[in-house]
């Protein structure tokens, strides 16, 4: 009996060391990528302890990776000795990382893949690495886009894209993956993919072949500010996650983002909150310098003051990006273990599909909750289809079954253009390049500016225009149309030539858009663009806006949820019965609205 007590204490003990050493955060763990200019200083302990103590002022990483190659460049390996030793030393994990960039005039310069030096010189990087870490992850750049004369010759008649998919897949089995565990039995691989992944396959990313040669896969979700770089909406941050995780359940093991680009602190936040209302289990800052430095009065929002989810004051008298990283987690750290999974109006993508680039994530800012998946969603009763969905060979047949099965999809004016002659079996419509320009959306509303669109000819009676867009109050166009089949429907969304315009739609027609889209989600959002949801199975919901200034939002659930409770605050609100929109394939039910304030550049959360 005293053996098994001492046993049981002593295992107790263990736990609770594991668990503290393990993890700061409730469910998901803070990590940094330290890069190779910054590990080879770290045999000087003197500026490591000062630099991880002006870190740690912000917060405490569970784990750092450790980088060993970067632009031409090995880390020495007395520095990765050095530094593993001190992490080591203060219960950090860590495992490896790896960029494979060489110098070149300013651009991102990749590897030549096909050079018999360069391909030797992975390998020599991949057996360096294997020998100094049991883990290791790329970083964004193991693609590429070399065009010497050794490629073009090689390529031949091949596109780019085939070529460089067939060469990224055959250096990643040979030279990296194959020799590094030749020195390293142990050594294991993440792939870590950039947040640009409409352009994957140009560049020779595979998600679906690799998603199965790695051990694992990681996910950029750094979004910085939409008008600038590659021009990426914030929801892109939730999104892509969300999409590689369908891709590859269990094996996406996190997000990343960094501090490029931005103009104020929230943004940041922003992008440390949406990573984890993806429920990514962990959440990675690039880079350990960047940690260190001074945020200026330049960084704080007009908007400050005013109780907004992010609050400058917790930055303290000396601001830095550290401890804005550790006021953004401890506040996702209030909501983030009480959120189930995320679900949302599947939109079906095959990997390696190109069309309407990323304009999922700007369906995402106008508050439809989009949950993007890589096969065809059979069961769901609403489906949305954007251009992208037409490298589908089958597509028209799946549509089909999915109408006969008394279902309804929703395609976007990108995909008609591209599939119409397919479709006409199910419904005749015409699109061509003629365009309009519209404000007036009938009892829908107006819009501030003019909007152009593609104009969609359809059959009277044949098909039924739900929203209409009008032009100068003399003609127009459908916003929204509906055709039946059988016992479903297909539904045509109009998407403005600039996807900006969709943030220029009036909250009647969002309104609207929002409810015949989602019937598979049981919170829906009421309200102008720039706020999004995020909805999941245990009852929990998020509303953020992404607004400079307060908004007043409405979510309507189902008429049985009398009142929602705040996650953070406990605060209650009551329901008010209000008229069911979705009054299409089903008989109209009361449903109750909730109505809310939300901060600029803030979010609430919900269980319902």
């Amino acid at each position: 009996m005293k053996h098994f007590y001492y046993a049981a204490v002593i295992a107790i003990v263990l736990c609770l060391s594991m668990s503290v050493s393990a993890q700061n955060y409730n469910g998901f763990k803070a990590s940094v990528y330290i890069t190779s200019g910054d590990v080879s200083k770290m045999t000087d302990t003197k500026w490591l302890e000062s630099a991880w103590a002006e870190i740690t002022k912000g917060f405490t990483p569970d784990k750092v990776y450790i980088e060993t190659y970067r632009d031409g460049r090995y880390t020495p390996e007395a520095a990765l000795i050095a530094a593993k030793k001190f992490f080591k030393s203060k219960k950090v994990d860590f495992s490896g990382g790896i960029t494979f960039t060489v110098t070149g005039d300013g651009k991102f310069k990749t590897f030549c893949y096909t050079s018999p030096e360069s391909r030797a010189e992975v390998q020599k990087i991949a057996e360096y690495t294997a020998k100094h870490f049991d883990e290791v992850i790329l970083d964004d750049f193991f693609f590429n886009t070399c065009k010497c004369p050794e490629c073009t010759k090689a390529k031949g008649d091949q596109s780019w894209t085939d070529f460089r998919i067939k060469l990224m897949n055959n250096v990643a089995a040979n030279l990296l993956i194959g020799p590094a565990k030749a020195v390293n039995p142990k050594c294991k691989f993440t792939i870590k993919y950039p947040n640009w992944y409409e352009h994957f396959p140009a560049s020779g990313f595979d998600l679906g072949a690799e998603a199965k040669l790695f051990n694992g896969i990681w996910t950029g979700t750094e979004t910085r500010n939409p008008d600038a770089d590659q021009h990426l909406q914030a929801y892109l941050g939730y999104e892509i996650f969300r999409y590689f995780d369908n891709i590859a359940p269990g094996k996406n093991g996190g997000g990343w983002i960094d501090a490029g680009g931005m103009r104020y602190a929230d943004r940041y936040a922003e992008q440390i909150w949406l990573t984890l209302f993806a429920k990514a289990p962990e959440c990675a800052i690039f880079e350990f310098s960047s940690l260190q430095r001074p945020l200026g009065e330049n960084y704080k929002g007009a908007w400050q003051g005013t109780g907004t989810s992010f609050d400058w004051k917790e930055l303290g008298d000396s601001p830095t990006i550290a401890k804005l990283a550790g006021v953004s987690y401890d506040v996702a750290n209030k909501v983030y273990s009480k959120l189930g999974n995320p679900i949302g109006i599947k939109s079906y993508k095959p990997i390696g599909s190109v069309g309407e680039d990323f304009l999922q994530t700007y369906l995402g800012m106008v508050g439809l909750p989009i949950e993007m998946v890589p096969e065809f969603p059979f069961g769901e009763q609403m489906v949305l289809l954007t251009e992208q969905a037409a490298y589908d060979k089958n597509l028209v047949a799946k549509i089909k079954q999915h109408l006969k099965d008394k279902n309804s999809v929703i395609i976007t004016t990108g995909l008609l253009k591209v599939i119409k002659e397919e479709l006409g079996d199910i419904v005749e419509l015409r699109i061509n390049d003629n365009k309009g320009s519209v404000d007036d959306f009938g009892h829908f509303g107006k819009s501030d500016k003019k909007i152009t669109i593609p104009q969609v000819y359809y059959y009277t009676n044949d098909a039924w225009e739900d929203i209409p867009a009008i032009d100068d109050g003399v003609t127009g166009w459908p916003m929204l149309m509906q055709a039946r089949y059988e016992d479903g429907s297909v539904w045509v969304l109009t998407i403005p030539d600039s996807f900006a315009g969709l943030y220029r739609l009036p909250a009647g027609v969002l309104n609207r858009i929002r409810a015949v889209a989602g019937p598979d989600v049981p919170v829906r959002l009421e309200g102008p663009a720039n706020v999004s949801l995020f909805v999941y199975d245990n009852n929990t919901f998020i509303v953020e806006s992404f607004l400079d200034e307060p908004v007043t939002v409405k979510v309507v659930l189902d008429a049985t949820t009398g009142s929602i409770t705040d996650l953070i605050t406990n605060e209650t609100i009551k329901g008010q019965k209000t008229p069911d929109a979705r009054i299409w394939l089903r008989e109209a039910k009361d449903k109750n609205a909730f109505e809310m304030t939300v901060k600029p550049h803030s979010f609430r959360a919900f269980k319902r």
